[in-house]
């Protein structure tokens, strides 16, 4: 009886994904015919998508606003090339992925970061004697929004590729089929780099970040420091400020990944949905004459 229903379930799962499949490349002929509602329905589907792997892959948040905005034209502007021979999802992961290994924009591409570097300033920050420049704000406020703050530009001491890699297995826990078939390498390849990163960043957070259990850093005793630095703005907060996407991880993946202990401290942060700015922009460019003359281009 078990096999049966395991059976039926999986059945059912499938023509869902079937069904569903159908419905999104119906809306994406139709968009690419020029159906406006049509291409607003498959771009909203996807800016959480993009604007999450933007903010990982880039660092900042007015950083990922651009980008994003970037992506989804390019996303626009190439649907006809869409066969369906893949998710549309996987499809638009493509295409983020490309854009953004190649973003030569965003600050922590133009002021490249290291781990050494970043542990230096670590380890330089505790020993500074720095007076309480909280403004009455919520310390536990200024210490989450450090610790989601810290931790996406930890993932900018990697690499690009290697940074693209460690966002798709621990924070989209995206599996290595899916995965391999967006970075256009193979399963096995993907899981050996996967491996050899997550151990490189496992011994950075075991050394240095207190999330980890044993790191020499603590959030709440760097709070000032980061003020001090302009990482965190007490008036201003910009993280603890975005709209938490609780659905969204759990929508995307298609499979888990292993995750170890140390990769939690990643694993375990929040999606976000679009900012309110870039929703706007969205809305804007839909109707806007530059619309009109890329759709009849």
């Amino acid at each position: 009886m078990q096999e049966t229903l395991y059976a039926k379930s999986e059945r059912e799962e499938k023509d869902m994904n079937e069904k569903e499949q159908m419905e999104t490349q119906k809306l994406v002929r139709l968009a690419a015919e020029g159906d406006k509602g049509a291409l607003e329905q498959l771009l909203t589907g996807v800016q959480d998508l993009v604007f999450n792997l933007s903010l990982r892959m880039l660092g900042t948040i007015h950083d990922a606003e651009d980008a994003s905005q970037e992506i989804l034209i390019r996303v626009m502007t190439n649907l006809a090339s869409f066969r369906g021979e893949s998710a549309f999802t996987t499809w638009v992961f493509r295409i983020a992925v490309n854009h953004l290994k190649n973003y030569k924009k965003s600050m922590f591409a133009q002021h490249p970061l290291s781990f050494e570097y970043y542990g230096e300033d670590i380890v330089s920050g505790k020993e500074k004697d720095i007076p309480d420049l909280t403004m009455g704000v919520d310390r536990n406020l200024l210490e989450q929004e450090l610790k989601l703050s810290c931790t996406n530009v930890m993932l900018q001491c990697l690499d690009t590729d290697s940074r693209c890699i460690y966002i798709l297995g621990t924070m989209f826990r995206v599996d290595s089929r899916l995965a391999a078939e967006i970075l256009e390498i193979s399963p096995e390849a993907y899981r050996q780099r996967l491996s050899r990163i997550k151990k490189k960043m496992a011994g950075f957070l075991e050394e240095y970040c207190g999330l980890s259990g044993k790191g020499v850093c603590s959030c709440s005793k760097r709070i000032s420091y980061a003020i001090v630095t302009h990482r965190v703005n007490p008036e201003k907060p910009e993280y603890t400020s975005l709209e938490e996407n609780t659905e969204f991880l759990q929508e995307c993946k298609t499979a888990m990944e292993e995750i170890d202990d140390r990769s939690l401290v990643f694993s375990s942060l929040p999606a976000y949905r679009t900012t309110r700015a870039a929703r706007q922009y969205l809305n804007e460019f839909l109707k806007s004459d530059c619309y009109s003359m890329i759709s009849n281009a």
